[in-house]
């Protein structure tokens, strides 16, 4: 857990906007995610609401507050997006840090090489590692979901497409981990040089390479007029790494949770294989798991808060969504749903470049695992914790089916 440092009141916060609200343990040690979340959004809480903890912070409560402040740059800066800010200040990457028009080149480079025909063309492997980790298991009749596949699956489809060493990767993953989920073992800025030194190696032997890997196409890659310079090369990469080995790995958990404690869920998608694209978007709209934050450009009044220049405002996916004035019973899932609307992607000018490959990698586990395993089930002796921060985990899923089925 990242440091709980909680700061005093400043005088611009009314005692009604006050929570004691952790986004690193938002259940307070209990194990519903979700629940935690949810009592942000009780009828006597404010549309914005300040938490000391975490170095201090305002947390919008309602989705369309949450979605202007995404989309407004001009008010809300993306220069600092990690809560706590002084964790913010030694992130520093591109193009999340960046506000149009700066933003703009760096995000066309990662555009053009996650676009949906570069995920088309390797959906084939994609699905052929899916089926390799999925029949690994399959006659043992119980896995650890989390650790024999969704922490193998994304990371070796990503790491291929990077063109990295496959051997290395758990090196990487567990360096990203400790960025998003801090728990004390090392500092947020020890961990950013160590996957910086890691995958500087490799940007220095590609670049001025014709390499086909992503890698290769960022570091050689124009920015304008020029090529990208070393520095924003390495800062591009490790931004793409974050990213890649942590989303979609950890979403994964969750779908998988609440398909073993709802089985006609399980069902639906067995009986109606062509229901999975539908029903990725609407676990897509029930479970989102990211929390990054933007900075205060300037002193404002903003939805019945005063928000002084150089303040933190989360902008927790969790949160939106959820009113019912939004969305027919919102804590529900329904596949057939019509109004599938979400912001796990994000939205604005940093909405997600990756969304093609996560939906590919979410929707081809889907597909794969309801062919090759029966119904199953949460083990019984097993209980479920999560981990919090940045990106939301499930740190543990064992499930259970009958290989005889």
């Amino acid at each position: 857990m990242v440091n709980p440092t909680s700061i005093d009141t400043p005088s611009h916060v009314t005692p009604k906007q006050f929570v004691d609200f952790d986004m690193y343990d938002p259940c307070k040690g209990g194990t519903d995610l979700y629940t935690g979340w949810q009592t942000l959004q009780k009828e006597s809480i404010p549309d914005i609401v300040w938490t000391p903890k975490n170095g201090g912070h305002w947390i919008p409560t309602k989705s369309d507050i949450i979605s202007e402040v995404m989309r407004d740059y001009e008010r809300f800066s993306s220069r600092t997006i990690i809560i706590p800010k002084s964790n913010g200040a030694d992130h520093n990457l591109i193009p999340t840090t960046l506000d149009p028009p700066e933003h703009r080149p760096f995000r066309m480079l990662l555009n053009n090489n996650l676009a949906w025909p570069r995920i088309q063309h390797i959906e084939p492997a994609i699905r052929s590692t899916a089926i390799e980790l999925i029949e690994n298991v399959r006659e043992k009749g119980s896995c650890n979901f989390t650790s024999e596949y969704a922490e193998h699956f994304p990371l070796r489809i990503f790491i291929s497409l990077m063109g990295l060493p496959l051997e290395e990767a758990p090196r990487a993953k567990v360096l990203v981990d400790k960025m998003m989920r801090p728990d004390g073992t090392i500092s947020f800025a020890a961990a950013m040089q160590q996957l910086f030194d890691y995958l500087e190696p490799f940007v220095d032997d590609r670049r001025g390479g014709d390499g086909g890997d992503v890698i290769s196409h960022l570091v050689n890659g124009e920015v304008g007029d020029r090529i990208i310079s070393k520095q924003e090369a390495m800062k591009l990469t490790v931004q793409l790494m974050i990213a890649g080995l942590d989303t979609v790995v950890n979403f994964l958990g969750f779908v998988m949770l609440h398909l073993a404690t709802n089985k006609q869920h399980q069902s639906q998608l067995r009986n109606d294989p062509g229901l999975i694209p539908e029903a990725v978007e609407e676990l897509l709209r029930r479970f989102p798991i990211v929390t990054v934050a933007r900075e205060v450009v300037a002193d404002m009044e903003f939805h019945g808060a005063s928000l002084k220049a150089g303040d933190m405002i989360a902008t927790p996916t969790p949160l939106w969504g959820w009113e019912e004035n939004k969305i027919t019973c919102p804590m529900e899932v329904d596949f057939k749903r019509k109004n599938k609307k979400h912001l796990s992607f994000g939205t604005g000018h940093h909405f997600c470049p990756g969304r093609d490959l996560a939906r590919a990698e979410i929707r081809v586990t889907l597909e794969e695992w309801m062919k090759r395993i029966p119904e199953f089930s949460l083990a019984n002796d097993e209980g479920i914790s999560y981990g919090s921060g940045i990106v939301a985990v499930v740190d543990k899923l064992q499930l259970n089916w009958n290989v005889d089925n």
